[in-house]
Protein backbone atom coordinates (compact mmCIF):
# COMPACT_ATOMS: atom_id res chain seq x y z
CA UNK A 1 0.00 0.00 0.00
CA UNK A 2 2.12 3.20 -0.69
CA UNK A 3 -0.04 6.18 0.32
CA UNK A 4 1.86 9.44 0.88
CA UNK A 5 2.66 11.52 4.05
CA UNK A 6 3.66 15.57 3.96
CA UNK A 7 6.07 16.91 6.06
CA UNK A 8 4.11 16.37 9.44
CA UNK A 9 6.19 18.11 11.40
CA UNK A 10 9.25 18.75 9.74
CA UNK A 11 7.54 22.35 10.34
CA UNK A 12 9.26 24.00 13.11
CA UNK A 13 7.16 26.17 15.62
CA UNK A 14 6.21 29.58 15.01
CA UNK A 15 8.91 31.81 17.20
CA UNK A 16 11.76 29.16 17.17
CA UNK A 17 14.47 28.90 15.11
CA UNK A 18 14.32 26.67 11.44
CA UNK A 19 17.20 23.90 10.87
CA UNK A 20 19.76 26.01 13.29
CA UNK A 21 23.10 25.59 14.38
CA UNK A 22 23.86 24.45 18.18
CA UNK A 23 26.55 24.74 20.63
CA UNK A 24 29.25 22.43 21.15
CA UNK A 25 28.35 19.10 21.91
CA UNK A 26 29.92 15.37 24.00
CA UNK A 27 32.90 14.45 22.40
CA UNK A 28 34.02 17.58 21.17
CA UNK A 29 31.94 17.72 17.91
CA UNK A 30 31.07 20.82 16.40
CA UNK A 31 27.68 21.80 15.09
CA UNK A 32 27.83 22.91 11.21
CA UNK A 33 26.45 26.41 10.45
CA UNK A 34 23.05 27.64 10.53
CA UNK A 35 20.75 26.48 8.00
CA UNK A 36 18.56 29.37 5.79
CA UNK A 37 15.21 28.36 4.26
CA UNK A 38 14.73 28.34 0.61
CA UNK A 39 17.20 26.11 -0.01
CA UNK A 40 17.42 22.43 -1.89
CA UNK A 41 15.63 20.73 0.99
CA UNK A 42 12.95 22.83 0.93
CA UNK A 43 12.63 22.76 -2.99
CA UNK A 44 12.54 18.96 -2.37
CA UNK A 45 9.68 19.21 -0.02
CA UNK A 46 7.74 21.37 -2.60
CA UNK A 47 8.23 18.77 -5.22
CA UNK A 48 7.42 15.56 -3.15
CA UNK A 49 4.01 17.56 -2.00
CA UNK A 50 3.45 17.79 -5.41
CA UNK A 51 4.11 14.08 -5.97
CA UNK A 52 1.94 13.37 -3.35
CA UNK A 53 -1.26 15.49 -4.61
CA UNK A 54 -0.55 13.86 -8.41
CA UNK A 55 -0.61 10.67 -6.44
CA UNK A 56 -3.50 11.11 -4.59
CA UNK A 57 -5.71 12.85 -7.59
CA UNK A 58 -4.37 10.34 -10.09
CA UNK A 59 -7.07 8.27 -9.93
CA UNK A 60 -9.66 10.55 -10.94
CA UNK A 61 -7.66 11.30 -13.95
CA UNK A 62 -9.58 10.45 -17.45
CA UNK A 63 -6.98 7.51 -18.12
CA UNK A 64 -4.35 6.13 -15.23
CA UNK A 65 -1.57 8.17 -15.00
CA UNK A 66 0.51 5.44 -14.58
CA UNK A 67 0.38 4.30 -18.28
CA UNK A 68 3.02 7.69 -18.60
CA UNK A 69 4.97 6.85 -16.46
CA UNK A 70 5.82 4.60 -13.26
CA UNK A 71 7.00 7.78 -11.18
CA UNK A 72 3.46 8.40 -10.97
CA UNK A 73 2.63 5.75 -8.59
CA UNK A 74 5.58 6.31 -6.47
CA UNK A 75 3.68 8.66 -4.22
CA UNK A 76 5.32 6.32 -1.65
CA UNK A 77 9.06 7.44 -2.33
CA UNK A 78 7.53 10.94 -1.25
CA UNK A 79 6.25 9.02 1.99
CA UNK A 80 9.43 7.74 2.53
CA UNK A 81 10.92 11.38 1.65
CA UNK A 82 8.80 12.86 4.59
CA UNK A 83 9.64 10.99 7.01
CA UNK A 84 13.32 10.88 7.15
CA UNK A 85 13.19 14.74 6.52
CA UNK A 86 11.13 14.73 9.50
CA UNK A 87 13.62 12.87 12.07
CA UNK A 88 16.16 14.96 10.11
CA UNK A 89 14.64 17.99 10.74
CA UNK A 90 13.87 17.52 14.13
CA UNK A 91 17.38 17.14 14.94
CA UNK A 92 19.10 19.90 13.92
CA UNK A 93 16.36 22.10 15.03
CA UNK A 94 16.04 20.19 18.70
CA UNK A 95 18.96 17.87 19.47
CA UNK A 96 21.37 20.61 20.88
CA UNK A 97 18.75 21.72 23.12
CA UNK A 98 17.58 18.19 24.21
CA UNK A 99 21.42 17.27 24.84
CA UNK A 100 21.55 20.56 27.33
CA UNK A 101 18.76 20.05 28.77
CA UNK A 102 17.16 23.12 27.66
CA UNK A 103 14.12 21.65 26.48
CA UNK A 104 12.33 18.87 28.56
CA UNK A 105 10.88 15.79 27.28
CA UNK A 106 7.42 16.65 28.50
CA UNK A 107 7.71 20.33 26.79
CA UNK A 108 9.01 19.14 23.42
CA UNK A 109 5.80 16.54 23.00
CA UNK A 110 3.96 19.31 24.30
CA UNK A 111 4.86 21.40 21.45
CA UNK A 112 4.83 18.41 19.05
CA UNK A 113 1.42 17.89 19.81
CA UNK A 114 0.34 21.15 19.24
CA UNK A 115 2.09 21.54 16.24
CA UNK A 116 -0.03 18.36 14.92
CA UNK A 117 -3.68 17.58 16.49
CA UNK A 118 -5.41 21.97 15.75
CA UNK A 119 -4.97 21.32 12.16
CA UNK A 120 -5.56 17.54 11.90
CA UNK A 121 -9.15 18.33 14.29
CA UNK A 122 -9.87 20.90 12.31
CA UNK A 123 -10.22 19.03 8.89
CA UNK A 124 -11.22 16.27 10.63
CA UNK A 125 -14.24 18.23 11.60
CA UNK A 126 -14.87 19.75 8.22
CA UNK A 127 -14.83 16.44 6.60
CA UNK A 128 -17.51 14.89 8.57
CA UNK A 129 -19.68 17.77 8.66
CA UNK A 130 -19.24 17.72 4.35
CA UNK A 131 -20.20 14.09 4.78
CA UNK A 132 -23.10 14.94 6.83
CA UNK A 133 -24.24 17.55 4.68
CA UNK A 134 -23.89 15.65 1.40
CA UNK A 135 -25.31 12.66 3.18
CA UNK A 136 -28.70 14.86 4.17
CA UNK A 137 -29.24 15.96 0.39
CA UNK A 138 -29.31 12.89 -0.86
CA UNK A 139 -26.01 12.99 -2.36
CA UNK A 140 -23.08 10.46 -1.01
CA UNK A 141 -19.28 11.78 -1.35
CA UNK A 142 -17.49 10.88 -3.53
CA UNK A 143 -15.90 6.82 -2.56
CA UNK A 144 -18.61 7.26 0.07
CA UNK A 145 -16.89 3.31 1.37
CA UNK A 146 -13.82 5.59 2.52
CA UNK A 147 -15.74 7.52 5.43
CA UNK A 148 -16.93 4.75 8.18
CA UNK A 149 -17.74 6.07 11.06
CA UNK A 150 -16.49 3.71 13.47
CA UNK A 151 -13.19 4.83 12.43
CA UNK A 152 -13.61 8.52 12.93
CA UNK A 153 -12.63 8.39 17.00
CA UNK A 154 -9.45 6.59 16.49
CA UNK A 155 -8.34 9.20 13.67
CA UNK A 156 -9.47 12.07 15.95
CA UNK A 157 -7.01 10.64 18.54
CA UNK A 158 -4.04 9.80 15.90
CA UNK A 159 -3.48 6.14 17.22
CA UNK A 160 -5.27 5.05 13.63
CA UNK A 161 -1.78 3.79 12.43
CA UNK A 162 -0.77 1.72 16.06
CA UNK A 163 -2.98 -1.17 14.36
CA UNK A 164 -6.36 0.25 14.19
CA UNK A 165 -8.24 0.42 10.91
CA UNK A 166 -7.26 3.66 8.97
CA UNK A 167 -8.39 3.42 5.43
CA UNK A 168 -10.72 5.99 5.44
CA UNK A 169 -11.84 9.59 6.27
CA UNK A 170 -8.43 11.96 5.60
CA UNK A 171 -6.24 8.91 4.39
CA UNK A 172 -2.33 10.10 4.56
CA UNK A 173 -2.99 10.95 8.40
CA UNK A 174 -1.84 7.86 9.24
CA UNK A 175 1.60 9.16 9.37
CA UNK A 176 0.97 11.97 11.39
CA UNK A 177 -0.41 9.03 14.10
CA UNK A 178 3.27 7.04 13.34
CA UNK A 179 5.14 10.15 13.76
CA UNK A 180 3.46 10.99 17.18
CA UNK A 181 5.20 7.55 18.11
CA UNK A 182 8.48 8.63 16.77
CA UNK A 183 8.42 12.31 18.49
CA UNK A 184 7.64 10.69 21.87
CA UNK A 185 11.04 8.81 20.97
CA UNK A 186 13.02 11.51 19.93
CA UNK A 187 15.13 12.65 22.60
CA UNK A 188 16.06 8.98 23.28
CA UNK A 189 17.05 8.48 19.92
CA UNK A 190 18.79 11.85 20.23
CA UNK A 191 20.62 11.27 23.13
CA UNK A 192 21.93 7.87 21.85
CA UNK A 193 23.38 9.09 18.34
CA UNK A 194 25.53 12.15 20.36
CA UNK A 195 27.21 9.16 21.53
CA UNK A 196 28.21 8.04 18.22
CA UNK A 197 31.87 8.99 18.05
CA UNK A 198 32.53 8.33 14.12
CA UNK A 199 29.88 10.04 11.82
CA UNK A 200 30.11 7.23 9.12
CA UNK A 201 29.16 4.48 12.00
CA UNK A 202 25.41 6.54 11.90
CA UNK A 203 23.89 5.93 8.16
CA UNK A 204 25.39 2.20 8.30
CA UNK A 205 23.38 1.71 11.84
CA UNK A 206 20.56 3.39 10.64
CA UNK A 207 20.78 0.96 7.42
CA UNK A 208 20.77 -2.12 9.72
CA UNK A 209 17.52 -0.47 11.73
CA UNK A 210 16.12 -0.26 8.24
CA UNK A 211 17.16 -3.78 7.42
CA UNK A 212 15.54 -4.97 10.66
CA UNK A 213 12.20 -3.32 10.31
CA UNK A 214 12.29 -4.87 6.75
CA UNK A 215 12.51 -8.25 8.01
CA UNK A 216 10.17 -7.85 10.42
CA UNK A 217 7.64 -6.16 8.33
CA UNK A 218 7.68 -9.37 5.89
CA UNK A 219 7.67 -12.22 8.18
CA UNK A 220 5.20 -10.56 10.33
CA UNK A 221 3.23 -8.91 8.32
CA UNK A 222 3.60 -10.38 5.38
CA UNK A 223 4.42 -7.43 3.40
CA UNK A 224 7.08 -5.06 2.27
CA UNK A 225 7.71 -1.73 4.15
CA UNK A 226 6.23 0.32 2.08
CA UNK A 227 3.26 -2.17 1.08
CA UNK A 228 2.35 -1.98 5.04
CA UNK A 229 -1.26 -1.46 5.72
CA UNK A 230 -1.70 1.77 7.27
CA UNK A 231 -2.98 0.52 10.27
CA UNK A 232 0.17 -0.12 11.18
CA UNK A 233 2.22 2.92 9.83
CA UNK A 234 4.23 3.30 13.06
CA UNK A 235 6.26 -0.07 11.82
CA UNK A 236 7.20 1.98 8.66
CA UNK A 237 7.65 5.42 10.08
CA UNK A 238 10.50 4.52 12.60
CA UNK A 239 12.81 3.01 10.63
CA UNK A 240 13.16 6.41 8.17
CA UNK A 241 13.34 8.74 11.16
CA UNK A 242 15.52 7.35 12.46
CA UNK A 243 17.47 6.91 9.60
CA UNK A 244 16.81 11.10 9.21
CA UNK A 245 17.80 11.51 12.86
CA UNK A 246 21.19 9.84 12.07
CA UNK A 247 21.38 12.18 9.15
CA UNK A 248 20.78 14.82 10.92
CA UNK A 249 23.58 13.83 13.49
CA UNK A 250 26.20 12.99 10.59
CA UNK A 251 25.51 17.22 9.87
CA UNK A 252 26.04 18.30 13.09
CA UNK A 253 29.66 16.72 12.86
CA UNK A 254 30.62 18.04 9.91
CA UNK A 255 30.66 15.48 7.94
CA UNK A 256 30.87 14.66 4.95
CA UNK A 257 33.10 17.62 3.62
CA UNK A 258 30.91 20.08 1.33
CA UNK A 259 32.77 18.78 -2.51
CA UNK A 260 31.46 14.93 -0.91
CA UNK A 261 27.85 16.40 -0.33
CA UNK A 262 28.00 18.31 -3.49
CA UNK A 263 28.98 14.96 -4.85
CA UNK A 264 26.27 12.91 -2.65
CA UNK A 265 23.26 15.24 -3.96
CA UNK A 266 23.73 14.84 -7.31
CA UNK A 267 24.42 11.36 -7.61
CA UNK A 268 21.45 10.30 -5.12
CA UNK A 269 19.38 12.76 -7.51
CA UNK A 270 20.87 10.81 -10.51
CA UNK A 271 20.20 7.18 -9.01
CA UNK A 272 16.83 7.99 -8.28
CA UNK A 273 16.13 9.31 -12.35
CA UNK A 274 17.71 6.02 -13.13
CA UNK A 275 15.34 3.64 -11.12
CA UNK A 276 12.34 5.28 -11.55
CA UNK A 277 11.16 3.42 -14.97
CA UNK A 278 11.91 0.15 -13.42
CA UNK A 279 8.83 -2.14 -12.96
CA UNK A 280 9.24 -2.25 -9.27
CA UNK A 281 6.25 -5.07 -9.43
CA UNK A 282 7.89 -7.00 -12.04
CA UNK A 283 11.42 -7.78 -10.19
CA UNK A 284 11.63 -10.40 -8.15
CA UNK A 285 12.18 -8.74 -5.46
CA UNK A 286 10.58 -5.18 -4.30
CA UNK A 287 13.47 -4.25 -2.15
CA UNK A 288 15.87 -4.01 -5.36
CA UNK A 289 13.47 -1.31 -6.21
CA UNK A 290 13.01 0.22 -2.70
CA UNK A 291 16.81 -0.12 -1.48
CA UNK A 292 18.09 1.91 -4.42
CA UNK A 293 15.49 3.82 -3.60
CA UNK A 294 15.89 4.77 -0.04
CA UNK A 295 19.63 5.36 -0.58
CA UNK A 296 18.77 7.85 -3.16
CA UNK A 297 16.73 9.99 -1.10
CA UNK A 298 19.11 9.87 1.90
CA UNK A 299 22.10 11.04 -0.39
CA UNK A 300 19.78 13.68 -1.41
CA UNK A 301 18.75 14.59 2.52
CA UNK A 302 22.60 14.26 3.57
CA UNK A 303 24.30 16.10 0.62
CA UNK A 304 20.97 18.89 0.08
CA UNK A 305 21.71 19.34 4.67
CA UNK A 306 25.28 19.66 4.10
CA UNK A 307 25.46 22.62 1.81
CA UNK A 308 25.14 25.89 2.69
CA UNK A 309 22.09 27.72 1.09
CA UNK A 310 23.81 30.43 -0.62
CA UNK A 311 20.77 32.12 -2.76
CA UNK A 312 17.73 31.58 -0.55
CA UNK A 313 14.75 31.55 -2.61
CA UNK A 314 11.30 33.18 -1.21
CA UNK A 315 9.09 31.29 -3.43
CA UNK A 316 10.50 28.26 -2.11
CA UNK A 317 10.46 28.56 1.19
CA UNK A 318 6.30 29.71 0.70
CA UNK A 319 6.07 26.59 -0.86
CA UNK A 320 7.65 24.23 1.55
CA UNK A 321 5.35 26.10 4.10
CA UNK A 322 2.40 24.86 2.35
CA UNK A 323 3.60 21.60 2.50
CA UNK A 324 1.81 20.52 5.50
CA UNK A 325 -1.60 22.36 5.28
CA UNK A 326 -1.26 20.67 1.82
CA UNK A 327 -1.00 17.16 3.14
CA UNK A 328 -4.35 17.41 5.48
CA UNK A 329 -6.59 19.15 3.53
CA UNK A 330 -6.20 17.92 -0.25
CA UNK A 331 -8.12 15.19 0.55
CA UNK A 332 -11.20 17.20 1.69
CA UNK A 333 -10.61 19.32 -1.09
CA UNK A 334 -10.64 16.60 -3.47
CA UNK A 335 -14.10 14.72 -1.82
CA UNK A 336 -15.59 18.05 -2.85
CA UNK A 337 -14.02 19.23 -5.93
CA UNK A 338 -13.84 15.49 -7.71
CA UNK A 339 -17.34 14.95 -6.28
CA UNK A 340 -18.40 17.58 -8.46
CA UNK A 341 -16.53 17.11 -11.84
CA UNK A 342 -17.72 13.26 -11.81
CA UNK A 343 -21.48 14.24 -11.19
CA UNK A 344 -20.78 17.30 -14.65
CA UNK A 345 -19.17 13.88 -16.63
CA UNK A 346 -21.75 12.31 -15.67
CA UNK A 347 -24.79 14.27 -16.65
CA UNK A 348 -23.47 16.33 -19.55
CA UNK A 349 -21.23 15.27 -22.84
CA UNK A 350 -17.65 16.61 -22.16
CA UNK A 351 -14.92 15.33 -24.49
CA UNK A 352 -11.78 14.23 -23.17
CA UNK A 353 -10.18 17.33 -23.71
CA UNK A 354 -11.92 19.42 -21.18
CA UNK A 355 -12.37 16.23 -19.03
CA UNK A 356 -7.91 16.91 -18.54
CA UNK A 357 -8.26 20.40 -18.42
CA UNK A 358 -10.72 19.93 -15.49
CA UNK A 359 -8.35 17.08 -13.94
CA UNK A 360 -5.19 19.48 -14.37
CA UNK A 361 -6.98 22.16 -12.56
CA UNK A 362 -7.59 19.99 -9.25
CA UNK A 363 -3.74 21.14 -8.64
CA UNK A 364 -4.45 24.49 -8.27
CA UNK A 365 -7.62 23.85 -6.73
CA UNK A 366 -5.83 22.25 -4.02
CA UNK A 367 -2.82 24.64 -3.58
CA UNK A 368 -5.01 27.58 -3.17
CA UNK A 369 -6.99 25.85 -0.68
CA UNK A 370 -4.19 24.89 1.13
CA UNK A 371 -3.06 28.53 1.15
CA UNK A 372 -5.90 29.59 2.46
CA UNK A 373 -6.17 27.03 5.01
CA UNK A 374 -2.60 27.98 6.39
CA UNK A 375 -3.12 31.32 6.29
CA UNK A 376 -6.42 31.61 8.23
CA UNK A 377 -6.80 28.51 9.98
CA UNK A 378 -3.53 26.87 10.74
CA UNK A 379 -0.73 29.57 11.47
CA UNK A 380 -3.25 31.85 13.21
CA UNK A 381 -4.27 28.73 15.69
CA UNK A 382 -0.31 27.94 16.53
CA UNK A 383 0.39 31.77 16.71
CA UNK A 384 -1.87 31.53 19.70
CA UNK A 385 -0.65 28.28 21.31
CA UNK A 386 3.05 28.17 20.87
CA UNK A 387 3.36 31.64 23.26
CA UNK A 388 0.97 29.28 25.74
CA UNK A 389 3.03 26.69 25.88
CA UNK A 390 6.28 28.80 26.00
CA UNK A 391 4.89 30.58 28.97
CA UNK A 392 3.92 27.41 30.34
CA UNK A 393 7.19 25.25 30.13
Amino acid sequence: MAAAVTDPLSQIPPGETSVSATPPEPHGFQPGKEAVRGGALDFLRFLASLLIVVYHYGAESPMRIERFGQVFSRGFLATDFFLMLSGYVLGRAYGGSVIRGHISTPRFWARRAARVWPGHLVVLAMLAVLVLVLNTVGTDAHKPSRFAWDQLVTQALLIHAWGFPSDGWNLPSWSLSALIVCYALFPFFWRVVSKVRHAWLLPIAAAVILGVFEIIARKVFHHALPDLQFQFGVVRALPLFILGVCLARVVDMRWPSETAAKALLWGGIALLVVTQPLDRYALPDPWLFDAPSLLAIAMIVLGAGRLPVKHPRGWIEEGAKLSFALFITHIFVGVIYWSAVHKLIETVPIGIGWQWLMWLAGFPVAYGAAWLFHTYIDQPIQDRLQPLLRKSS
